[in-house]
């Protein structure tokens, strides 16, 4: 058993959601764009486990679903149509082997301590595919952000694992999709602000993504600060204005699928 050091909310991997996730759910709503995807992914499965469930994104509502969340902040934020999410880590999962037709986990495998170990796992108790949404990190300079707060994307980089090295983990065949990004897309990580660059400007919308907590407070204030200067002069709307009118936006966001 791997072992792990959670903080006082019980968040077991390098952020806490205790500190900022309290409004996370307010900014974080699941796209059904990007949930169709996901759940076509999931094949003819009746029983699912996801881990690192968080706020319950992306759970299909047609199948059985067991939630796995560490962060208490989290759990509690889970609407009462979904099912109570079990506390737990993706490095030690209280299931006997080959326990699910298939496994999810959304915007969660940065976060786990022991990737190796929790992709293990995962494996371990699933019969089926296993699909995970996440940020190709070689991709990360596709998003103009990198210009304007690039200890944010650098902090990305550093915390997203490679496709290849998931793909080596989980064995069996793997697929690698991007996923397109609408751009009124309503899960606001970083991305999707993509063609609207004044929702970054909002507090809340930039704790709502966990890379921004890892950047200096007055660092990131600095960013925000610059962004809303090459919006007030017109110089963001000059190199990236047609932004607002492209309907989707190919950026990092892909699903990796493996099959056994």
């Amino acid at each position: 058993m791997t072992d792990l050091s959670r903080t006082q909310d019980g968040s077991a991997g390098d952020a806490d959601y205790g500190v900022i996730g309290a409004t996370y759910s307010d900014f974080r709503r699941p796209d059904p764009r990007i949930a169709r995807i996901v759940r076509d992914a999931l094949g003819d499965a009746r029983t699912v486990l996801n881990i690192g469930a968080g706020a319950g994104s992306y759970e299909p509502v047609d199948l059985e679903v067991t939630a796995v969340e560490p962060s208490a902040s989290m759990r509690a934020q889970r609407p009462p149509h979904l099912v109570s999410a079990i506390d737990a880590v993706a490095e030690s999962l209280p299931f006997a082997d080959a326990t699910f037709d298939a496994a999810m986990t959304t915007f969660s495998v940065h976060q786990w301590s022991d990737l190796t170990a929790g992709l293990a796992e995962v494996r371990r108790v699933t019969r089926g595919p296993v699909a995970i949404l996440t940020c190709d990190p070689d991709l990360l300079d596709r998003f103009w952000l990198a210009e304007y707060a690039p200890d944010v994307i650098e902090t990305e980089r550093r915390r997203y694992p490679a496709v290849a090295r998931l793909a080596s983990a989980l064995g069996g065949t793997v697929t690698v999709d991007p996923v397109p990004i609408p751009l009124d897309c309503t899960d606001g990580f970083n991305e999707a602000y993509y063609g609207r660059p004044e929702a970054l400007l909002d507090a809340g919308a930039r704790a709502a993504c966990s890379a921004w907590s890892f950047v200096d407070p007055v660092r990131a204030r600095d960013y925000a600060d610059r962004l809303r200067n090459a919006l007030d002069s017109g110089e963001w709307d000059r190199r990236y204005g047609a932004l607002r009118r492209q309907a989707a936006f190919e950026g990092s966001l892909v699903l990796v699928r493996s099959m056994p």
